[in-house]
């Protein structure tokens, strides 16, 4: 058997040690944000990059934040089903596939950092505005570029692995 149809294992902890790092970068962030910044207020640091605390009660770019509260637990629900879902796929992927691991911890450290802010806070910590002109992308944080990294990587992941010979 080669080693890269060997699982993972124990030896995912290094993935999940990056995982850790996404949580403890965006737990961090979130804290000096918080700290350091007027709700709603923009510091500019470009021309197109501003610092600006805010609160998100929903799901991606704010959906479902005017629901009434019931999203809180639900969003909270669904997060802790699929970090057991990606931590268990971590254990038990080959260990040849650094590419799907890489994205699998950043997405489960992501998801990680979000639902603690969910289940302390209520809300989701954002705090990086990107904007040109009159168009302004969604606030974001670590966690979610995370989660966007890591589900880049996973498809670049699929796409190489279709590549392959079989």
């Amino acid at each position: 058997m080669s080693s890269a149809a060997l699982r993972n294992g124990v030896g995912a902890w290094p993935w999940y040690v990056l995982a850790l790092v996404v949580v403890a970068l965006d737990q961090y962030t979130k804290g000096l944000a918080s700290s350091q910044l007027q709700y709603g207020r923009p510091v500019e640091v470009f021309s197109w990059f501003n610092l600006t605390l805010q609160h998100n009660t929903g799901a991606a770019f704010s959906f479902l934040s005017e629901a009434g509260g019931w999203q809180r637990w639900f969003f909270t629900v669904l997060a802790l089903v699929i970090s057991s879902i990606l931590a268990a796929w971590l254990f038990v992927a080959e260990r040849g596939q650094w590419l799907l691991a890489l994205s699998l911890a950043l997405i489960l450290g992501g998801a990680i950092g979000n639902v603690w802010d969910r289940i302390v806070l209520g809300y989701v910590v954002d705090f990086v505005s990107v904007h040109y002109g009159g168009w302004y992308f969604p606030a974001f944080n670590i966690a979610d570029a995370g989660i966007s990294v890591g589900a880049v990587c996973m498809l670049l992941d699929s796409f190489l692995a279709s590549k392959k010979p079989s």
